[in-house]
């Protein structure tokens, strides 16, 4: 097991090569929950009709610059967000277990194990909403096909300099509410469920640790966040997109979004989502196992033994 720190840059490095394979995704995702918003059905425009149609029609009017819009953002919130929920979980978790169950610090309890997972990834949202706030704008942001309130900044300094300047430190943290409900909803389920359908491969279907189980269980994983997050994914979105104060908070968006677009409207960009979700789920936590073991290695030769965490039973 690496130190805090060593598992707080291991989860980072991790995400950072899930993030950049499925970025696109995650603009089109964007780009289809803004599309129509508060506007009626059968007076909604469908300029991004799902992931591959989406990626299409943008790298076609933008290239690839257009599918890409706000990565830089993308990779320090990603540091941020998964280096604390990597990071801190299994401290929070074998922490919280033998104060909970008589000292015992092996027992997996679901509530626990959730529990960490949600805390430690509020934390992380908290800690990098300002950079989602400009991805967001940066990603809705299109000159051919715009949907949304559209936001013109020239790079994310511009964008955190503008919205600043506009706004202050207030303005920056603009719909950190929702990211919080969003990231915790994800994460309560994010870690557990990997945990939880790893040791069922295990056992059932007599998987070994190696390449195949971390893939199987990231996708069950995936999939599971996807379905708990994707409501508050959206609310958040809009949140974040809105110029001046279209909604005063997380339940007036979700209250005007349902009244106006229906209840499915809290689903839109699903499937591009969870075109995006899986792959990163997959490639965060089996990367995640890697960048652990080199962690491990590098701490052990350069950190008294001392500072390394015992070893598990």
């Amino acid at each position: 097991m690496s130190t805090t720190g060593g598992a707080f840059i291991a989860g980072g490095i991790a995400a950072c090569g899930a993030v950049t394979a499925t970025h696109p995704f995650e603009t089109v995702k964007i780009r289809m929950q803004l599309q129509g918003e508060l506007q009626t059905k059968g007076h909604q425009p469908h300029h991004y009709r799902g992931p591959i149609h989406g990626v299409s029609v943008i790298v076609r009017n933008e290239g690839l610059k257009g599918i890409y819009r706000g990565i830089g953002c993308a990779y320090i919130y990603q540091v941020l967000l998964n280096g604390c929920r990597l990071g801190f979980y299994e401290p929070m978790r074998s922490t919280l277990t033998p104060l909970l169950f008589k000292g015992d610090a092996k027992v997996q309890s679901l509530g626990v194990n959730m529990f960490c997972g949600a805390s430690s990834g509020i934390i992380g949202a908290a800690a990098g909403s300002p950079f989602f706030l400009v991805k967001t704008r940066l990603q809705s942001f299109s000159p051919f096909l715009p949907v949304g309130t559209q936001h013109k900044y020239r790079n994310a300094l511009d964008g955190l300099r503008q919205i600043y300047g506009a706004e202050g430190i207030r303005g920056l943290y603009r719909g950190v509410g929702a990211a919080m409900i969003r990231t915790g909803f994800g994460s309560s389920v994010q870690l557990p469920t990997y945990f939880f359908a790893k040791r069922r491969l295990v056992r059932h279907l007599g998987m070994e640790e190696g390449a195949p189980l971390h893939l199987a269980s990231s996708a069950v994983s995936g999939f599971v966040v996807c379905v708990f997050m994707h409501p508050p994914d959206t609310i958040m979105s809009r949140l974040y997109n809105q110029n001046g104060n279209l909604y005063k908070g997380v339940f007036d968006c979700l209250g005007k979004t349902i009244r106006t677009e229906g209840l499915l409207a809290i689903y839109k960009g699903f499937l591009p989502h969870l075109a995006r979700i899986l792959p990163h789920t997959i490639l965060t936590l089996s990367l995640a196992e890697q960048t652990n073991k080199l962690m491990r290695k590098f701490e052990a030769r350069i950190l008294p033994s001392s500072y390394l965490p015992a070893p598990k039973a």
